[in-house]
This record gives C-alpha cells, sequence and structure tokens, in this order.
C-alpha cells in the first residue's frame, strides 16, 4: 500500500495539480490546499484502482481530476471505517468521512460526466503532521487515541 500521487489546488470544486510533496498541519490539513482549515474534511483520499475504474469511460483521466489530495495504491479506502488510522510517512490521518455529496456546478463532474469522490472518496483530519511523498508507504491503524 502506498501513495501514488499529492495534489493540492487553490480554489474549491476544481482539479488538483499534482506536486513533489505536500505538508500537513495539525488543526488545519494540507498548507497551500482549498480545503484546508479546522474541519473534518481537511485531507482527501481517492484509490488508482476507482481511477482506473473511471478511465474506461474517459481515458484521459489522471491523479489530481476527482479533486483528490492523495491517490492511493493497493486499499480499498471506502471500505475502511471511520476512526481508521492511516500512517503515510511521518505523518497520521485518522478517517472521519466516507464519500459525500457532490455539489451541483462542480468543474469535474462537468468534465468526468459523474463523480466518483461521493462513493469511493473519503476524508480524513490530521492527527500527526509532517511531509507526504509519493511512493510513501501506507500503514493502517485502528482506535487509536491522540
Amino acid at each position: 500500500m502506498k501513495v501514488i500521487s499529492v495534489n493540492i489546488s487553490e480554489k474549491k470544486g476544481t482539479v488538483k495539480s499534482p506536486v513533489p510533496q505536500i505538508e500537513l498541519r495539525k488543526n488545519h490539513g494540507i498548507v497551500g490546499d482549498a480545503h484546508a482549515g479546522n474541519w473534518h474534511r481537511q485531507v482527501s483520499l481517492l484509490a488508482v484502482e476507482s481511477l482506473e475504474k473511471m478511465k474506461e469511460k474517459i481515458p484521459s483521466l489522471k491523479p489530481g481530476d476527482f479533486a483528490e489530495n492523495i491517490m492511493t495504491e493497493g486499499i480499498s479506502l471506502h471500505t475502511l471505517p471511520i476512526g481508521t488510522f492511516l500512517i503515510i510517512g511521518e505523518c497520521e490521518l485518522e478517517v472521519t468521512q466516507i464519500g459525500k455529496e457532490c455539489h451541483k456546478g462542480c468543474e469535474i463532474r462537468n468534465i468526468t460526466g459523474e463523480c466518483i469522490m461521493p462513493t469511493e472518496g473519503i476524508f480524513a483530519i490530521v492527527r500527526k503532521e509532517g511531509t507526504i511523498y509519493p511512493e510513501d508507504e501506507i500503514r493502517i491503524g485502528y482506535d487509536r487515541k491522540n
């Protein structure tokens, strides 16, 4: 299980662009990302396996197109229970939400025709800050209290 891509955007509701690394801050999320803030959806994650399913319809799709911050490989994200800890590099995330309601006028939905974030994307808060890079290993933990 590993990170495939890390992505940010300056504006909500838009595709995100891959970057060399992301800096995570507790009670904030990702430095420089539009979704950062002290709320329950600081970081969004999507599995590359979900992207591959959508590429059957739209072959040009790439990491960041569904506005996910972290694209993963080898983990069925949407089956993780809320409260699961994801240890990525030196950082720890806690899963807070599975899926989301897609808002009208979403650039991603307009481009792709449908969005997989409502069913297969997950959201998390930062429990331990640090830097995440593509290729970082992902480990899963449960029921950990900080």
